[in-house]
């Protein structure tokens, strides 16, 4: 009996948690699969992949820059016309945000990249998700309307497509870049809206596709990695005893490799616990 190859894909895949999924799928798959290590630097994108260890699938290296509209879409058909497929997809590309930074000057490329960059990969990879495939999206704990204030809840549950959740993630952003955000309700760091719309894509397209889905194997969820060891983590907090990225990818592909469980469709996921969507579900 012939197995066809499996076809696994990271984006933002050059450094930290990104790349350690990449090495990671790479060893628990077989010479006869390839993963894509994605990134939007060509130079980066070539130099991380001359430097993964040997064994396991082959790893090729694509240039994709989420925050390109079309750029996903482009990837996936040429993907699509390669393979016929993708059994695993990690959509982990983010632009990270400092205390520093003003919100209203930087929200613009940050949700470009964070929000509208996993709906795009989402929209473009979804249909070519095979049977038992993966499709993840790396979010954050931080991405439960627990985070939110009451009042707001409304603008992200129950959301029934990704074009509305495109919809509320711009409103949020334009809020912060007219400054209303800091003077109403929503909190001041803006990694919180932003994980939340991210987790919010994850249960509007999974409430399209679950019947489907669940019939084909296939799962779709977000997953909350942890605090990392990381320099960019570390501008925020003291993460000196924090797990590496190779160590938090662990659980990530566990959840890629292991039998679908079906309490974890649709949601964010923590070590292979759900964590609940809002308070008291």
């Amino acid at each position: 009996m012939t197995t066809i190859p499996r076809i696994a894909l990271v984006t933002g895949a050059t450094q930290g948690l990104g790349l350690a999924l990449v090495e990671g799928l790479a060893q628990r798959m077989t010479p006869a699969d390839t993963v894509y290590l994605t990134g939007r630097n060509v130079d980066r994108v070539t130099q991380a992949v001359e430097a993964m260890p040997g064994g396991g699938a082959r790893v090729r290296g694509e240039i994709l820059d989420v925050a390109d509209p079309q750029a996903a879409g482009r990837l996936a058909a040429r993907l699509k016309e390669r393979h016929g497929g993708i059994d695993v997809v990690f959509n982990n590309a983010v632009m990270r945000v400092g205390p520093d930074d003003d919100p209203r000057a930087m929200v613009d490329a940050y949700v470009e990249v964070n929000n509208f960059g996993a709906t795009r990969v989402l929209r473009a990879f979804a249909p070519l998700v095979r049977s038992n495939g993966r499709l993840i999206v790396v979010a954050s704990s931080l991405g439960t309307l627990s985070y939110l204030a009451p009042v707001l809840h409304d603008r992200f549950d129950g959301l029934a497509s990704l074009d509305e959740v495109d919809k509320q993630v711009a409103a949020w952003r334009d809020a912060v870049k007219d400054g209303s955000a800091r003077a109403g309700a929503w909190p001041g760091f803006v990694n919180i809206p932003s994980k939340i719309g991210q987790v919010a894509a994850v249960r509007a397209l999974a409430e399209q596709r679950r019947e489907q889905d669940m019939t084909r194997g296939i799962l779709l969820a977000a997953v909350c990695p942890g605090m990392m060891n990381t320099p960019t983590s570390g501008v925020w907090w003291d993460v000196s005893d924090a797990p590496s990225p190779a160590d938090a990818a662990v659980a990530l592909l566990d959840l890629a490799f292991d039998a679908v469980n079906a309490d974890h469709y649709g949601q964010l996921v923590r070590n292979g616990n759900v964590l609940p969507w809002a308070p008291g579900r």
